[in-house]
């Protein structure tokens, strides 16, 4: 795949144009969660990760709608299956499960996602599979879970230096702000203390995070990708709900006619 800079910006673009398309439908989903977090899918699918060798673990489940989309956008799995995102009985469901296709492993419930990638790193290792990388993406919110921060600490001390966690802070929880919340902050320095490399990114800057995962490191590495859940749609109102977005007819239409005109700009 095609992983320069101007690729891997479309990319971004249309992973956001399918998740709006599969939001559109109910009228409400985790959009926000696919606005924020796109350059990062965008990133790992396009330039780093390796299907059949490497492993994508999606701690937040909710964020599957990301994976969801660049795996369409990549080949991974059928557009056409995107139709049936959310709806009874599909696989592709709005909230990722063990049973979700296209992440190697995808947590229901938030804050385990590290748990489970940490030890995939360790197993790989212990079995001679020193060539495979595992990404995990988790969020800002999952800080908040000691889990979180346990696996943090296993990995640091076993010095997993082929896990690379993408951290999505975007500052958006189901109650609010996170900083209005709990203190997370200072987030690279706190992953330092834990043995990890730490680097602080433009989480839409989907060059920079390109060049991050490829950098090497003798520790397991954290990008914290400061996003906002509203980046790539100017429509939005200034009300919507990041972590929740409720997307009426109208304004799906005119997300989608903004997200396709950028791709159409693109090509210019």
């Amino acid at each position: 795949m095609d992983a320069t800079e101007p690729a891997l910006r479309r990319l971004a673009t249309a992973i956001r144009l399918r998740a709006v398309a599969m939001v559109a439908p109910q009228g409400f989903g985790y959009l926000g969660q696919a606005l924020s977090a796109a350059e990062q899918y965008a990133a790992v699918y396009g330039a780093a990760y390796r299907p059949g060798t490497d492993r994508v673990v999606c701690s937040p489940g909710h964020y599957v709608i990301a994976a969801y989309a660049a795996a369409a956008e990549t080949g991974l799995i059928d557009e056409a299956a995107l139709a049936s995102y959310g709806q009874n009985g599909s696989s592709l469901e709005a909230i990722g499960t063990e049973r979700s296709p296209v992440p190697e492993f995808t947590c229901g419930s938030l804050g385990q996602g590290l748990s489970a990638a940490a030890g995939f790193a360790l197993g790989d290792r212990l079995t001679g599979r020193d060539d495979v990388r595992t990404f995990a993406f988790i969020s800002d919110g999952e800080l908040q879970e000691g889990q979180v921060w346990e696996a943090a600490m296993f990995a640091g001390h076993h010095r997993l230096s082929r896990l690379t966690v993408l951290l999505d802070a975007n500052n958006s929880q189901v109650d609010g702000p996170v900083d209005s919340i709990t203190t997370i902050e200072p987030v690279a320095a706190k992953w330092r203390a834990f043995g990890w490399d730490a680097v602080d990114l433009d989480g839409h800057d989907v060059a920079a995070i390109a060049a991050a995962l490829a950098a090497g490191t003798h520790r397991p590495r954290a990008l914290i990708c400061r996003t906002s859940t509203r980046h790539g749609l100017a429509c939005l109102p200034p009300d919507a709900d990041g972590h929740f977005i409720k997307l009426p007819a109208d304004l799906a239409e005119a997300a989608a006619a903004e997200l396709r005109a950028e791709l159409a700009a693109g090509h210019d």
